[in-house]
């Protein structure tokens, strides 16, 4: 993976050093995701139009010059129908009171709503030093739209400051680390600095396939689909050796995600070699069984087990 860091100035002794996390919270497909790949200038953490995408909470660590901001990606919070949606909101909940900045999220293109509210609320309530309003998608939203969501968005927390991006249009995204930098308090490098993600390879793997369902599948499949990498190995020759497991909640979905003579499977193990290959820079090569694990979105101890757990 490419560090998307800058060596820090050892020539300025004044400069105070700042360092911290900044939450990125809101309801689901507001684009978080998309955002801190942009901070980070590539592809570490999956997105998809599907609502419930992030299901772990994701750390990504953006290097200055005189700071180190470390992203948080959280779950999508949203009115759970599982024990999943109840872990996933649990886990995004938990992170406003451990966050420095806290990064409110709105789509530009979609009303405020009661579930904007909802998060408003939590946001309110939350201790972070500095509470941030980001306005998202803003290359697909007219100027119209853009300031009647900034009115509705202002109403429902005193925020510090705000900002409107495009991180697809890479649109005020760097002013957005820069704003965010600005007020981390002062203190130590987190993590080392090449150091990206505190994501496991493994994990990574798992997201990866997952994005590859979800952009793939029909509407009521994906909500049911999770993924674990079975293996990791480096061969000899260098390449990348992987074996990972899809897991299911009924025989139907099973066949679906294998798909007529097993063309589904094949097109979600072609589109995630890819962008594992580029994520690790070597060679992948991908093997992916299809397993069912009936209402495993119901089992406290499948949802630990994957690593959606909050206790983990």
């Amino acid at each position: 993976m490419t560090a998307n860091s800058v060596s820090k100035n050892t020539s300025s002794e004044t400069t105070p050093f700042r360092s911290g996390f900044v939450a990125l919270v809101g309801r689901p497909s507001v684009g978080k995701s998309t955002l801190l790949n942009a901070c980070m200038g590539q592809k570490v953490a999956i997105a998809s139009p599907v609502a419930q995408t992030t299901r772990r909470r994701f750390r990504a660590v953006v290097n200055g010059e005189n700071s180190q901001l470390v992203i948080v990606d959280t779950p999508g919070l949203h009115k759970p129908k599982d024990a999943l949606g109840k872990e996933l909101n649990k886990a995004a909940l938990g992170e406003l009171n451990d966050a420095d900045v806290i990064a409110f999220l709105i789509d530009a293109t979609k009303p405020v709503g009661r579930g904007d509210e909802w998060v408003a609320n939590h946001v309110e309530q939350a201790h972070a030093a500095f509470k941030l309003l980001i306005i998202t998608k803003a290359d697909i939203a007219t100027p119209e739209q853009v300031a009647e969501q900034l009115k509705a968005a202002q109403t429902l927390v005193h925020f510090d400051d705000v900002l409107v991006v495009s991180a697809l249009e890479d649109f005020n995204v760097q002013a957005f680390i820069a704003l965010v930098s600005e007020h981390l308090p002062e203190g130590p490098m987190w993590f080392p600095e090449d150091m990206e993600t505190d994501a496991l390879p493994e994990d990574l793997v798992a997201e990866f396939v997952r994005e590859k369902l979800l952009l793939n599948l029909r509407q009521e499949v994906p909500h049911s689909v999770a993924v674990v990498c079975d293996s990791y190995e480096i061969a000899t020759d260098g390449h990348l050796s992987i074996s990972a497991t899809i897991l299911v909640e009924r025989e139907g979905q099973k066949g679906i995600v294998v798909g007529q003579g097993g063309s589904m499977i094949k097109r979600v193990g072609v589109e995630a070699r890819k962008d594992l290959e580029k994520l690790f820079g070597r060679k992948v090569y991908l093997d992916l069984q299809v397993r069912v694990q009936p209402l495993w979105r119901r089992d406290a101890n499948e949802i630990k087990r994957l690593g959606y757990s909050t206790e983990d």
